[in-house]
């Protein structure tokens, strides 16, 4: 355990990959210790939900490490919610992050779910054990009018029964704390836990804070118009960026570091290495096993 919590974020190989990626990733991340380990979900697809189910078997079993399956809910319906979970018991896991997931083109969504939120309270009215995770966005959600709308929401999913959060991605930390005080104002006051993830290919980043309406800050602009097209220099640089942020959270008393490793352990452990000596022993709060 540590203080402030650290954890990490895997997702299962792609459909034409080796399943024996994950495994490599996994063994790359031995002797970093995470409070645990989070699984992605893809779209709801049966395959999916075994892939997750597998992969936090695993982790639990074979590294000794906590494990949080994600469970998407806008393509699912229920009776495939009750199925991932039950996958999701009888692989011992314990915790779920449920999330609203990315829309799909030209798919219809399940209409069972319409946001996180419902998910949330569906599992808890249907499972009083699973400890439930939430996802919040710094900078706003992007079909949110403003972040007060956003926090407004996240308060209707914290009170339906999530009692840890996940924000994903940001590369100033002063957004951070921003919406950080702003949702403590509204009364949320389970741990918010401050998701990071290392710059290490240009065009991926600039894909995901459109996908995440996140804001590229200068000194980060600065960092890809120089090293764009040097991805081994981009991938140091990154390091040093991820690093100096989660060195100024720790500094700031956040609760916790979620590092989305991108199934690149040698990345994370980089980062692990130059901030290990913050997170100190100790009782995390955690409350899942």
């Amino acid at each position: 355990m540590h203080q402030p919590m650290f954890s990490i974020e895997v997702f299962p190989p792609k459909r034409n990959a080796p399943v024996g990626t994950i495994y490599d990733t996994l063994d790359g991340l031995q002797g970093l210790n995470p409070d645990f380990i989070s699984v992605t979900y893809g779209t709801g697809k049966s395959s999916d939900r075994t892939a997750t189910a597998r992969i936090a078997n695993t982790i639990r079993k074979e590294y000794d490490i906590p494990a949080v399956a994600h469970l998407t809910a806008q393509y699912t319906t229920r009776e495939q919610v009750d199925e991932a979970l039950d996958m999701f018991r009888q692989a011992g896991v314990s915790a779920v992050l449920a999330l609203r997931g990315d829309p799909v083109p030209d798919r219809e969504p399940a209409g069972a779910f319409e946001h996180a939120s419902d998910l949330v309270a569906y599992i808890r009215e249907h499972d009083q054990d699973m400890t439930i995770f939430g996802a919040c966005y710094p900078e706003c959600h992007p079909q949110a009018s403003d972040l007060d709308e956003d926090i407004s929401n996240l308060k209707i999913k914290v009170d339906a029964g999530a009692s840890h959060l996940i924000s994903q991605l940001f590369y100033d930390n002063a957004d951070f704390y921003h919406f950080l005080d702003k949702a403590r104002a509204a009364g949320i006051d389970v741990p918010i836990e401050a998701g990071i993830m290392p710059v290490t290919n240009a065009k991926q980043i600039r894909r995901m804070v459109r996908m995440c309406s996140s804001r590229v800050p200068l000194p980060l602009e600065a960092l890809l118009d120089k090293w764009g097209d040097d991805p081994k220099t981009l991938k140091q640089a990154g390091v040093i960026y991820a690093s100096n942020q989660i060195a100024d959270l720790v500094a700031h008393g956040v609760d916790g570091v979620h590092l989305y490793s991108m199934n690149k352990p040698a990345v994370t452990r980089q980062i692990w290495h130059n901030v290990e000596d913050l997170f100190l022993p100790g009782q995390t709060g955690t409350d899942f096993a």
